[in-house]
C-alpha cells in the first residue's frame, strides 16, 4: 500500500492511490477532532463513510496502510502555535519543489530520483532540507495523498535530523477561503458524496486544515529566502519584515474571505499582485533590474530568492542566480525538475536525479 491513505482495516482492501474504477471516487481521509476524539471521513467507490480512530486501533491501520507517523502525531496538531520567525541555519543540504498541485506521481518520481525518498516513499534526505514552496492544492485529482504524505515526511526528517518546510502559496488560501475555480472535478464529486464544503474538509477542526494554518509565507536558510510568488521592491518601501509578513496571513488571512480582511489597507496589498503569493515581476516585469534585486537582497540580508508560482519548463536562474524559479514543468504535466543546493552550488535535476548546475 502507498503512503498516506488510511481507511478502517475491517471494512475495506488496500487501494492504490488513483487506482479507481472508471467514474468512482476513492478519495481521503479527512481526520477531523470533534470533543477530543478523531473522526475519519472517506469515500470508498463514491460512497461516504466515518469511523473514529483511537489509540488502540491506531497501530493496525498504521502497520497495514505503511503510516510513518503516531496517533499522538495527529493529536499534537491541534496543540501547536504557528512559529512566524521561520529562520533556519546550517542547512547540510536543501531540495526544493513548487506547484506540486495535485499531481502526486510527479511529485514522489522527482523525490525519489532525486534522494529525498527512498523506494517505500520515507525519508532519504538525512539532515537535509526540503523545501515545498506551496501551491500542493488545485488542478491535479491526488491533492489528498501529497498532503498526507508531507504530513508524515515532515516527522520522518524530524527525527533524522532534517527538515521538511512546507510553505503556502496562493492556491492554499484560496482553497481554504473556499474559492474553488480551479480545483479538480474530482473533488466537486467529493463535495456532493460527503455533503461538506471541500474548504471544510480542511477547517480548524481537521488534522491537515489546522496543520496548514501553521505554515509560513516566506522563510530562510542560511543566505537564502524562500517565498511562493515573489518579494517585490514595493514590499520593502513598506519596510516589512519576514515575521510581519508570516503572522499577517497565519493570523489575519488563511481561512477568512479576502472581503473579511481586506479592509485592511496593508493585507489588502500584501493579498494583491505585488505582495508575496501573487507578485511575478522578476519574470513578467520588462522593467525589472538587477538594481532592484539588489535592494531587495539587501534589505532582508541574503544572497538568494527562491520562488515558485511562475510556471516554466526547467529551473529558471536570474540575475547569476540572485533569483531562482521552481516552479518547473509540474504544471505544464511535464516530468518537472528540483532545485538544489550543496556547497554553495545550485542546480537543476530531473527525476532520473541528473543534476546541472546553474
Amino acid at each position: 500500500m502507498l503512503f498516506g491513505l488510511i481507511m478502517p482495516t475491517d471494512r475495506y482492501e488496500n487501494k492504490i492511490p488513483g487506482g479507481n474504477e472508471p467514474d468512482l471516487i476513492n478519495d481521503g481521509p479527512y481526520i477531523y477532532q470533534i470533543d477530543n476524539k478523531l473522526k475519519v471521513g472517506w469515500i470508498e467507490n463514491s460512497v461516504y463513510g466515518e469511523d473514529y480512530i483511537v489509540p488502540e486501533n491506531f497501530d493496525g491501520i498504521g502497520k497495514n496502510f505503511n503510516l510513518s507517523f503516531s496517533y499522538t502525531d495527529l493529536t499534537d496538531i491541534f496543540k501547536i502555535r504557528p512559529d512566524f520567525d521561520q529562520s533556519y541555519t546550517n542547512a547540510d543540504s536543501i531540495a526544493v519543489i513548487s506547484d506540486i498541485h495535485g499531481e502526486y506521481g510527479i511529485y514522489t518520481d522527482l523525490m525519489q530520483g532525486n534522494g529525498i525518498i527512498d523506494k517505500n516513499l520515507n525519508w532519504n534526505f538525512g539532515k537535509g532540507h526540503l523545501v515545498v514552496l506551496g501551491d500542493m492544492f488545485d488542478r491535479g485529482d491526488m491533492v489528498t495523498e501529497v498532503l498526507w504524505h508531507l504530513f508524515g515526511l515532515e516527522k520522518q526528517a524530524e527525527k533524522a535530523g532534517g527538515r521538511v518546510h512546507v510553505m503556502l502559496g496562493n492556491h492554499e488560501f484560496m482553497v481554504l477561503r473556499n474559492e474553488l475555480c480551479d480545483i479538480n472535478e474530482k473533488y466537486s464529486k467529493v463535495e456532493e458524496i460527503s455533503k461538506i464544503r471541500y474548504a471544510d474538509l480542511y477547517s480548524e477542526k481537521t488534522v491537515l486544515g489546522k496543520w496548514l494554518r501553521t505554515k509560513p509565507v516566506v522563510i530562510t536558510i542560511d543566505n537564502i529566502l524562500f517565498v511562493h510568488g515573489g518579494i517585490s521592491t514595493e514590499m520593502i518601501d513598506r519596510h516589512l519584515k519576514l515575521k510581519q509578513i508570516n503572522k499577517i496571513f497565519i493570523k489575519n488571512v488563511i481561512g477568512r474571505d479576502l472581503g473579511e480582511v481586506c479592509h485592511r489597507e496593508l493585507v489588502k496589498f500584501l493579498n494583491e499582485a505585488y505582495g508575496p503569493l501573487w507578485y511575478r515581476g522578476y519574470f513578467y516585469d520588462p522593467d525589472f533590474c538587477e538594481n532592484e534585486i539588489d535592494s531587495i537582497l539587501d534589505f532582508y540580508g541574503k544572497s538568494h530568492i527562491v520562488v515558485g508560482h511562475t510556471p516554466n519548463e526547467t529551473i529558471t536562474s536570474l540575475y547569476g542566480n540572485k533569483i531562482l524559479g521552481a516552479d518547473a514543468g509540474i504544471a505544464l504535466n511535464q516530468p518537472g525538475k528540483m532545485l538544489l543546493y550543496k556547497d554553495g552550488s545550485f542546480y537543476s535535476s530531473c527525476k532520473k536525479g541528473l543534476r546541472v548546475k546553474l
